[in-house]
């Protein structure tokens, strides 16, 4: 597989799990997430490092912000990284903030993601 294509799945990959979290369908946006999924602050000691952590830890967010949602304002790959620039708005007319999301793909899924705030 060369390394564009890699990178072009992985873009879908990227794109299809921020639908999902954007439709707070936990299963469907756990699965885009290895078993073993690392997730960080950059250069932060791991929060979560299974893809069940993962799914708690969202389920709670979405408890809390019903109304939130993650809008992209920019994304590049490369090789099996993507790195995603969001705006994330909590409820409208309500807390919002800008994150850049390093996620990094082993066997067509992320394996993990360092977050930028």
């Amino acid at each position: 597989m060369s390394p564009t294509s890699n990178s072009q799945e992985n873009l879908v990959v990227a794109s299809k799990q921020l639908d999902a979290y954007n439709a707070q369908d936990l299963d469907i946006y756990a699965s885009y997430f290895t078993e073993d999924c690392i997730v960080s602050g950059l250069n932060g000691t791991p929060t979560e490092t299974t893809r069940d952590a993962i799914k708690a830890r969202n389920a709670k967010a979405f408890a809390t912000f019903p109304e939130n949602k993650a809008y992209l304002k920019g994304r590049v790959a490369t090789g099996n990284t993507v790195v995603d620039h969001e705006l994330v708005i909590r409820a409208p007319g309500g807390e919002q903030f800008e994150i850049i999301a390093i996620y990094t793909f082993r066997d067509g899924l992320i394996a993990r993601v360092d977050f930028a705030k």
